[in-house]
């Protein structure tokens, strides 16, 4: 579609020049789409490689002799892989970069901006499709300004000058042109004829702006009033068919004054997720192993008086780890889990593939690990985890006498029903996503699928054991339980 109805009619990055009276102004495009792309949820990061980070430094170096760059993208630079010195770095010349694919998160961060430490906006915007949201941006005096927007809302207000102090670089903008400007500067849209545009700074009305051409709007001020600690403008904006447009926002014009964006954009905008995820898939992974092995080789130690949660865990984890079967059994499963493949099917329509942790191979390419990483999170937290802590319970339960009718008699139903009822609803978790992956890369996929459906398959065996599983092969653990309640 982009190489068919786009004015660039090419995929991949490029750099545009717009050329003025008063200076050039760079656009440079970053495709970090994935190729060949798969289907979700594994094109959810985007990937350079070597090769497109050399083409976009080039660009970035050809930039550095305009007045303002501006990087655009699909993908938010933390949901983006690239090789060092990393994409923010390669922007760092840019004033800002502009950004989808997350929008407002389904409704959860109606704004989604932020700066990198060198002074790069990243700006999200909401979407077009469902949303109908667009972007508006301004240089006024080299001073970028915007305004994020709704589709057929008026009428549309932006105020260039004096601009957003929260938005303001110091290494990327004259801020002291604020300071000894003339006028107040808005730009007002509207299809009806606009009738007013009123200017309050701090509650006080200054005045009414006056058209100067086009949508441009200016009135006399004396920033040398204003040059001291933060300062808040609102300007509304009437036409003629009785609607209302009001825009505001905090301005200064001292060096040593500081705002901050809000914490949780910063943190889901600034972070590299795709190192975050592989770390904490690295432990999660990690943290079961072990436990596996440590109480493989751990002396069990006596029970002494009356046991509580802490010591009948360890003790159940004994047990648990001193079974062949069930040993064995998760061990390996958590081995296969890093190892894979998880499963093999359509990666792409017509192109078969393999899944792994560390990444995805298909169409004779391999496309490096990354959302990955956080379904094998998923997958460890709400499975692999909940089953191994699941089937010690059983065990324990064995180990005091129990088949599994007569632990529904003799064990408070409060905690066996709650117990085996969130097993199931994680059974049918792992069921329901053997079907998504039917649906999505097909019915071979769901075959030749290790980690969906021959999992169910040795969960349901894994389960069936416990409660079959011959009172002679835990006879010393009954025996030593048996003696402890006696004495």
């Amino acid at each position: 579609f982009v190489r068919k109805y786009s004015a660039w009619h090419k995929d991949g990055s490029f750099h545009y020049i717009h050329t003025t009276s008063f200076g050039n102004y760079s656009f440079i495009c970053v495709d970090a789409t994935l190729s060949p792309g798969p289907k979700r949820p594994y094109n959810f990061f985007g990937i350079l490689n070597m090769n497109q980070m050399a083409e976009l430094s080039l660009m970035a170096t050809e930039s550095l002799h305009s007045n303002h760059t501006i990087w655009f993208g699909h993908y938010p630079t933390s949901t983006i892989i690239s090789p060092s010195p990393g994409i923010r770095t390669l922007m760092s010349s840019a004033t800002a970069y502009l950004c989808g694919h997350l929008h407002t998160m389904g409704g959860l961060m109606p704004v989604l901006h932020s700066q990198h430490r060198g002074g790069t906006l990243e700006l999200e915007l909401g979407d077009w499709m469902d949303n109908r949201r667009y972007r508006i941006l301004a240089f006024d005096h080299d001073l970028l300004t915007f305004a994020d927007l709704n589709f057929e809302e008026w009428p549309v207000v932006l105020i260039t000058n004096p601009k957003s102090f929260l938005y303001s670089s110091s290494t990327h903008e004259p801020l002291d042109k604020i300071l000894y400007s003339t006028h107040i500067r808005i730009l007002a849209f509207s299809p009806s004829v606009i009738i007013s545009v009123k200017v309050y700074i701090d509650g006080v009305h200054l005045g009414n702006a006056h058209q100067v051409s086009g949508p441009l709007y200016v009135l006399k001020w004396s920033p040398q009033n204003y040059s001291e600690g933060f300062h808040h403008i609102d300007v509304t904006v009437q036409d003629a068919s009785g609607r209302t447009g009001t825009r505001g926002h905090l301005f200064g014009m001292e060096e040593n004054l500081s705002l901050r964006f809000d914490f949780w954009s910063s943190v889901i905008l600034l972070t590299d997720h795709y190192v975050l995820a592989r770390v904490l898939f690295g432990l999660t992974v990690l943290i079961q192993i072990t436990l596996l092995v440590v109480f493989r080789h751990l002396q069990k130690p006596a029970l002494k008086g009356k046991p509580g949660l802490l010591t009948l865990t360890s003790y159940s984890l004994h047990v648990f780890s001193k079974t062949n079967t069930f040993y064995y059994s998760i061990l390996v499963l958590n081995l296969y889990t890093i190892l894979g493949p998880w499963f093999v099917g359509e990666l792409i329509d017509g192109q078969m593939g393999a899944c792994f942790s560390f990444g995805v191979f298909v169409g004779g390419s391999f496309l490096q690990g990354s959302m990955t990483f956080v379904v094998g999170i998923l997958q460890m937290m709400f499975f692999n985890l909940p089953l191994m802590a699941y089937l010690c319970w059983c065990l324990l339960l064995r180990c005091h006498g129990h088949s599994f009718r007569s632990h529904l008699r003799h064990v408070r139903r409060l905690v066996a029903v709650p117990v085996h009822l969130a097993m199931v609803l994680l059974l049918a978790w792992q069921v329901y996503s053997c079907y998504f992956l039917q649906r999505t890369y097909g019915t071979l996929a769901f075959f030749l699928s290790p980690m969906r459906t021959w999992l169910v398959l040795l969960t349901a065996a894994l389960i069936y054991k416990t409660w079959t599983l011959k009172s002679s092969e835990l006879r010393t653990y009954i025996t030593e339980i048996k003696n402890h309640q006696s004495s």
